[in-house]
């Protein structure tokens, strides 16, 4: 009867402690959606529409007006070539943080369903073209205060050469840390 009582105080504390888990994520609130996005070129493209792509926001943002939360920009050269340049491609981001980025999947959108963790692209311009697919992923800024990103997945849909316009369908993970894509509330 003695050696019951004894071992009760830790068996409390160990649940306890459980339950308390400094890394264990919160649940899930958001909800993933679809969303279809056009963005213009940067040179070349009106002032007044988007040319960069924010996760944080699901949608697209003028850069002047964005300041640097965004994840990439979309471009066309002199050659009519597209490309996708991730924040510190472009020039922008802290090289000691955690930076945006995108990374190529050959899975078919409906199978990407978890977003991985590491192995982005983020200080690169990456040439496009329609049917492609990436992995997204945001800089901590998004969740500071749990130090951990967002993450997405994106399908180029199409790339208007003569308007200078790409069009993608994207699904977002907008709970913190979570890395799901399926649509509805994502598991970790």
């Amino acid at each position: 009867m003695t050696q019951r009582f004894r071992s009760t105080p830790i068996v409390v504390l160990a649940l306890l402690a459980a339950c308390n888990d400094p890394n264990a994520l919160p649940n899930a609130t958001s909800i993933n959606v679809m969303d279809t996005v056009t963005l213009w070129s940067l040179d070349g493209g009106p002032l007044s529409q988007p040319t960069a792509y924010s996760l944080n926001s699901r949608r697209g943002v003028r850069t002047w007006e964005a300041g640097r939360n965004y994840e990439f920009i979309y471009t066309v050269d002199p050659a009519g070539k597209s490309f996708l340049l991730p924040l510190f491609a472009a020039g922008l981001g802290n090289p000691n943080a955690l930076l945006p980025g995108l990374k190529p999947s050959s899975d078919p959108f409906d199978q990407m369903i978890k977003a991985p963790q590491n192995d982005y692209i983020t200080s690169d311009s990456m040439p496009v073209t329609e049917g492609q697919l990436f992995y997204l992923r945001t800089g901590v800024n998004t969740c500071a205060s749990l130090g951990v990103p967002l993450y997405g997945k994106l399908e180029l849909l199409d790339i208007d050469t003569l308007a200078q316009t790409l069009t993608f369908r994207t699904v977002t993970d907008q709970n913190c840390g979570y890395r799901g894509l399926r649509l509805g509330i994502p598991g970790s």
